[in-house]
């Protein structure tokens, strides 16, 4: 049975229909678009996204199954939802997950401040929303993943260093020991030892500080994160498929 949507829909999806009933495997990716990173990083960003799209598209495994969702931080807005390429009011009330297979990626710019911490508890907000909603209609979901990526420190909206990412250390250990989802903490560029500091705290299993910006790689990394999802797999393939892109930086270094 296909869904009816509100008006808010944004066009390019208002003729989506769930006659899939495929296990869904939500995906977040928490992206920052902070000032930093103007220029080659955002467009690299922005590249990045439509090459893993693409990708999306043509992984039969993947594109009837994981549903994505973008969650910004940076811009006037602060911290931003989008659907597909669709920024969403926030007092609509539309959910940001668009089918793998129907995704286009959005066209992001970077400006303004770092509000990690309020981007994170957005993205853990529209996880347990989605999750409401697949449970509502008798789907199963898979462990939904949430991918966060940034090349500074959390800062307040006046763009001030902030300790306000403390209150998530003990929800996000609690979430993940109740297996609600998996967090990914990557940082990108010239991040420093401070910022690496806090996606240790964040991520403690998964975190990384990458110099440049292979998120190219990334993306594909958190796709075959999906793929193994997907199959059952065990703690130690994901700490393996982790580890294994930590190790390529010396390839994105030279």
């Amino acid at each position: 049975m296909s869904t009816e949507y509100p008006p808010t829909m944004p066009a390019e999806y208002a003729d989506i229909e769930f006659e899939n009933n495929a296990q869904r495997l939500p995906l977040v990716l928490c992206l920052d678009t902070s000032s930093s990173m103007a220029g080659a990083p955002i467009q690299t960003l922005n590249n990045a996204l439509v090459d893993w799209t693409r990708e999306l598209h043509d992984d039969v495994a993947l594109s009837y199954s994981v549903e994505v969702a973008v969650v910004t931080f940076g811009g006037r807005g602060g911290v931003s939802s989008w659907r597909g390429p669709q920024l969403l009011d926030q007092r609509a009330g539309v959910s940001p997950f668009v089918p793998a297979h129907l995704f286009q990626a959005p066209q992001l710019t970077a400006s303004g401040v770092t509000l990690m911490t309020e981007a994170l508890e957005l993205a853990m907000r529209i996880v347990a929303a989605r999750k409401t909603e697949l449970r509502a209609t008798g789907l199963q979901y898979y462990r939904p993943q949430i991918c966060l990526v940034t090349d500074g420190v959390p800062t307040d909206a006046t763009g001030h260093l902030t300790d306000s990412w403390h209150r998530l250390v003990p929800v996000l250990a609690e979430e993940q020991a109740a297996r609600r989802f998996r967090l990914y903490a990557i940082g990108v560029g010239g991040i420093s030892d401070m910022g690496e500091r806090v996606l240790e705290a964040l991520a403690p299993k998964f975190n990384a500080r990458i110099h440049g910006f292979p998120f190219r790689e990334l993306l594909q990394m958190m796709s075959a994160s999906a793929g193994a999802e997907q199959k059952g797999a065990g703690d130690e393939v994901f700490e393996k498929i982790f580890s294994q892109f930590k190790t390529q930086r010396r390839a994105w270094e030279s």
